[in-house]
C-alpha cells in the first residue's frame, strides 16, 4: 500500500512540474527573462489555458491527497 502511494506521489509530482511549466507567464517573472514575455504577447487559446488550469488543480488535489494518505499510512504503520 505504501509502495503504491509512493509511486503515485512521484507520478503526480512529475505531472505537477510539467503542468506548471506549461502555463503562460503573467509578466515580470522568470518567464520574461527566458523569452516567455514575447511568446505570451502572441496570444493563445483561452479555452486551452482554462483547461490547463483545471487539470493542474485536479492533479494538485490528487498530489496533496497522496501526501496526506501516505503520511497517515506511515504514522500508523504497525
Amino acid at each position: 500500500m505504501i509502495l503504491g502511494f509512493s509511486i503515485a506521489l512521484i507520478i503526480f509530482s512529475v505531472l505537477m512540474i510539467l503542468l506548471v511549466l506549461l502555463h503562460k507567464g503573467k509578466g515580470g517573472g522568470l518567464s520574461d527573462m527566458f523569452g516567455g514575455g514575447a511568446m505570451s504577447a502572441g496570444g493563445g487559446s483561452a479555452v486551452a489555458e482554462r483547461n490547463l488550469d483545471r487539470i493542474t488543480i485536479i492533479v494538485g488535489i490528487a498530489w496533496f491527497a497522496c501526501i496526506v494518505v501516505l503520511g497517515l499510512l506511515l504514522k500508523y504503520k504497525s
